[in-house]
């Protein structure tokens, strides 16, 4: 899998170069100079990181991060920061940037902080986090990289983890599915009664009868499959 990279930065000097390095580490590399262009080439692109400068023209790299937060929960964000701007680093981490680089820094220090949020993200979706970009049935629509769903042409307001337990439903579309590869998926840390309970919860959003689900089975002493 190739991994994809925002890279948002107003200095050409500089956005060129990491492009350059990026593309030599066989990452898509897509740039935006400004904060506003930022968010049109996200929605554009849908990259897996982003490398977002602070200080940039029409839209500032704070604002951009709430944004971009906000419609992508799973998008890693890497700040790059002036050097002493404490208040800009913690700002950042505060409204969910996932770590920060501070200017003047090193290629290869930015490069090994990337490698390793892929690393993370490789280990952790041995199951797939996504097996297809978007998936249909009964009235249902789903966006998996976009975070949208609906039921009808009518919005469904899913969080993070429902949306990778309707992938995996997706993927196995009528295929039980064990209790044990929905911990996998989620959490190592759950157990059955954490994954009944998401279940519950995700039943209440897309079944027209959560009492008497037709679109989410239970298979007795084993687990779930979509029946769609």
């Amino acid at each position: 899998m190739q991994y994809k990279i925002l890279v948002v930065e107003d200095e050409e000097f500089i956005r060129s170069g990491l492009q350059e390095c990026l593309e030599m580490e066989d990452y898509e590399v897509a740039v935006a100079g400004d904060g506003e262009e930022a968010l049109l080439k996200a929605d554009d692109f849908l990259p897996h990181l982003v490398l977002l400068d602070v200080m940039m023209p029409k839209k500032n790299g704070f604002d951009v991060c709430r944004i971009l937060r906000k419609k992508y929960p799973n998008l890693v964000i890497i700040m790059l920061t002036a050097k002493g701007e404490e208040s800009s680093k913690v700002m950042g981490l505060n409204i969910g940037a996932d770590d920060y680089v501070t200017k003047p820094f090193s290629t290869l220090e930015l490069l090994a902080r990337v490698n390793a949020f892929f690393r993370k993200l490789a280990i952790k979706t041995e199951v797939p986090a996504f097996a297809s970009e978007t998936a249909e049935f009964c009235g249902i629509k789903l966006d998996f990289r976009k975070y949208e769903a609906s039921k009808n042409e009518l919005p469904l307001d899913l969080n993070v983890r429902e949306f990778q337990i309707l992938n995996l439903f997706c993927k196995k579309r009528g295929e039980v599915i064990l209790r044990e590869e929905f911990v996998q998926l989620i959490d190592s840390s759950s157990n059955s009664r954490t994954i009944d309970n998401y279940i519950v919860k995700l039943r209440q959003k897309i079944e027209d009868d959560p009492e008497n689900p037709k679109l989410i089975l239970s298979i007795r002493g084993m687990g779930y499959k979509l029946d769609a």
